[in-house]
């Protein structure tokens, strides 16, 4: 049941009251001897504003490093995070966000800002590039505007407990996936950090191996037929958001006369052009996108796992499904889900397991 494939895990989590993502980062980095670095994470959050879908933000990272400086895990916001935060609280002194409508312009900030740095520091460097000066306001919000006055970005301290949430992202895992994460999962247990509400794991497949119009078809049409059986499986977590399908016509793609016999570029394009998204059951956004950092397959369907076996379980039976899809050709997908897990290459206890799983009322 060891997986073989590079896969990064994500498991999200929320701190004890009074607790944050910092406090986890500092007990993995100091088991290990290591350091802590904040870092600018970036992500999205809907927008109420209209004609705007979504705000682009930053807010505090940690990254936990070894004795030698290599990456243990980082530890990370997700504004999905919501249920039983205290949302009038006071923000904690040095903790704030960075919003813009432009991620591009988040990215320059990242560039070329301390994130060590206070709010007004970092708002007075970015102000710098563009040859102004940032504006605080008696709020405590610090703007930013072109030599136009047009908002460049929207600095603020971090309310509501914002602190708590906390999505731990391991590095890319080639070996040991279990005993690696069960260091950050017990670290996390033993600060109190719970499931949320609207919790999920995610899984990282490096796509190297994916990297077929066959193998890409093959993945599509399985999905397509038991995707639905799988949330049933596995057990998703019905709160989480930011699930859903793959766009209209993706099958009808895949499944055209000439796709499975295309060059990987060309393939590759089609995809890039069918309307993928990141947020659905399974992403194939970075595939079809060619993302440089991460060239993966995600799998956005699993509940929160507390401790790493059962993760490894969910990655056994996922790395089984893609080496499935792998194989040379076209392949028939079984009718039914029992069926295709026969047909899956797992081990004799896992295939054990899931049937046994699937048999359960």
């Amino acid at each position: 049941m060891k997986p073989s494939w590079k896969i990064g895990f994500e498991i999200e989590l929320m701190a004890p009251p009074g607790g944050s993502r910092l406090e986890l980062a500092e007990r993995v980095a100091r088991q290990a001897g290591g350091t802590v670095r904040r870092f600018f994470h970036p992500q999205s959050e809907p927008s109420a504003v209209k004609g705007l879908a979504t705000f682009e933000n930053l807010t505090p990272g940690f990254e936990a490093l070894d004795g030698e400086g290599r990456p243990l895990g980082r530890f990370v916001d997700d504004v999905t995070l919501q249920e039983g935060l205290i949302k009038t609280a006071a923000p904690r002194p040095g903790w704030y966000r960075v919003v813009a409508d432009d991620s591009r312009l988040l990215r320059l900030l990242i560039q070329n800002c301390d994130p060590a740095a206070t709010l007004a520091e970092a708002m007075a460097a970015l102000a710098a590039l563009f040859g102004t000066e940032a504006e605080p306001h008696a709020s405590g919000m610090v703007r930013v505007s072109d030599d136009r006055g047009v908002s460049v970005a929207i600095g603020a301290p971090l309310p509501g407990e914002r602190e708590r949430p906390c999505e731990i992202v391991t590095p890319p895992l080639e070996r040991d996936h279990e005993a690696a994460l069960e260091k950050l999962l017990a670290a996390a247990r033993g600060l109190g950090f719970a499931a949320p509400a609207e919790g999920a794991t995610h899984l990282h497949f490096d796509a190297g191996r994916l990297t077929s119009a066959a193998a890409i078809a093959n993945l599509v049409n399985a999905l397509t037929l038991h995707g639905a059986a799988l949330k049933k499986l596995v057990g998703t977590n019905p709160r989480c958001t930011r699930l859903g399908h793959w766009p209209e016509g993706l099958g009808a793609l895949v499944n055209g006369a000439d796709f499975a016999g295309l060059a990987w570029e060309e393939a590759r394009a089609r995809l890039a052009g069918a309307g993928l998204k990141k947020y659905c059951d399974f992403n194939l956004l970075n595939i079809a996108s060619a993302h440089r950092t991460k060239h993966t397959f995600e799998v956005r369907i699993l509940p929160v796992y507390l401790e790493a076996r059962p993760a490894i379980e969910a990655a056994a039976l996922f790395e089984a499904i893609l080496d499935w899809c792998v194989r040379p050709g076209l392949r028939a997908v079984p009718e039914t889900l029992d069926g295709w897990i026969d047909a899956l290459p797992l081990d004799a206890a896992s295939r054990a397991l899931w049937r046994g799983r699937l048999a359960a009322p």
